[in-house]
């Protein structure tokens, strides 16, 4: 049985961000071609982690700048390993060549961090995203990474024509990797009547989410509150900070609810999803849910990229305040527009997300496994990259562990 071993930034949390719910779906694909999966990662225990094991997935917990990894995963024999993040790829990416060099090296992106972090950088500049804040720092260390890994998992289209018009990343590098359904979701949902209030999600701790919260704070509720005085606005997200929860006020129908168990359960009950996002990379996935919901959106350009259709979105695209708000309390009381844009939600699901993306990222996979050796001698900078980059980090991981070694040891020398 051929064995994937993921390396996790953080335990999967499909219940608290959508890149849990990613990851669960990868690991679901794997399992369901045969493959052994183990999940490792040197993050600590999260409260609301999925029980990987109820799935057959062994969990194991590694430790940084450690030789321990390397012994470890020799043991293993994976026939391909995943990198969550390219922060891990810089981590254990050349542990990784020297303990297991005929595996398939992947990289999930995730998204894009560094397009998130230019439009988030020239959002608080109030400048427009130019060449220059896309070729940061962590731009060279994220696309450094893609090019040592045999394949990147890229989940927007939008994203893959950034990595191969902007950043010239070869197309035979990238992998279109979407969210996807097992199933396309059933149309039988509560009606436009049966519905009320406004809700937002997102994790508190990704600084998009937590920027959108501030927004309809200060300026987007209180003008749908004048126009909708009885409308309440529901803000779940898991880990909010105490600055998040001062925010609560009840007077106002602005309702800090946390994290929740069942976000379907709160979605389809409610009415219109707000999603404002102001800056940010990648797919939405509380933008998904809605959609599968039944439950019509207001979001920005930056919130439905990669996910729209020719014939329109499943709600209101808006990018002021002023004209989020309008929309939102038009979609609010217009039912027949709030019908249309279901409908066109579920049309979008079934064009973008429906069950055939998972075998198409599948066919990838098998091949870039099945071509491996003769990608990487075509892959030319990425054998340049690997010969530098892994020398540096391999010498630099060797001499944290030699420092914490002697630290460990220097006390009983003293003695």
């Amino acid at each position: 049985m051929p064995i994937l071993i993921i390396l996790g930034y953080v335990w999967p949390e499909p219940n608290s961000s959508a890149a849990g719910s990613r990851m669960l779906s990868l690991i679901k694909l794997y399992l369901s071609h045969g493959w052994q999966v183990q999940f490792a990662s040197p993050a600590e225990l999260s409260p609301h982690r999925y029980p990987l094991a109820e799935l057959g997935v062994t969990e194991q917990h590694i430790r940084l700048n450690c030789s321990s990894f390397d012994s470890w995963l020799a043991e293993q024999n994976p026939q391909a390993v995943l990198f969550d993040r390219f922060m891990l790829e810089e981590q254990f990416g050349w542990r990784v060549e020297q303990a297991c060099p005929a595996a398939l090296r992947i990289l999930d992106m995730e998204d894009c961090h560094a397009l998130r972090c230019a439009r988030q950088t020239c959002y608080t500049q109030q400048q427009p995203v130019d060449a220059a804040a896309l070729n940061s720092e962590l731009a060279l260390r994220e696309i450094a990474a893609i090019y040592r890994c045999d394949l990147t998992l890229v989940i927007s289209e939008a994203e893959m024509q950034l990595l191969h018009q902007h950043y010239g990343v070869p197309a035979a590098l990238l992998c279109y990797c979407p969210f996807w359904l097992a199933s396309l979701p059933t149309t039988n949902t509560l009606a436009f009547s049966e519905r009320q209030h406004f809700m937002a999600i997102g994790n508190f701790r990704h600084a998009p989410n937590w920027q959108a919260v501030l927004w309809l704070k200060q300026q987007i509720w209180p003008d749908i509150r004048k126009q909708l005085p009885q409308a309440q606005l529901h803000i779940y997200g898991a880990y909010p900070p105490p600055k998040a929860t001062a925010l609560h006020n009840e007077k106002q129908g602005f309702l800090i609810k946390g994290w929740v168990a069942d976000s379907a359960a709160v979605m389809q009950q409610a009415r219109v999803c707000l999603a404002p996002l102001a800056f940010g990379a990648g797919l939405k996935g509380k933008l998904l849910q809605a959609m599968c919901l039944g439950t019509p959106s207001v979001t920005t350009d930056i919130g439905a990229e990669g996910m729209s259709i020719p014939t329109g979105w499943s709600g209101i695209i808006a990018n002021s305040s002023l004209d989020i708000a309008s929309a939102a309390v038009s979609l609010y009381q217009d039912a027949t527009r709030w019908q249309q844009a279901q409908q066109q939600g579920y049309q979008i699901v079934a064009t973008r997300f429906g069950p055939d993306q998972a075998t198409r990222v599948w066919q990838q996979l098998e091949q870039a496994l099945a071509e491996k050796s003769g990608n990487r001698q075509a892959n030319f900078t990425g054998l340049m990259l690997r010969h530098h980059a892994y020398r540096s980090t391999k010498f630099m991981g060797q001499w944290i562990e030699a420092k914490s070694k002697l630290a460990q040891i220097a006390p009983v020398i003293s003695d």
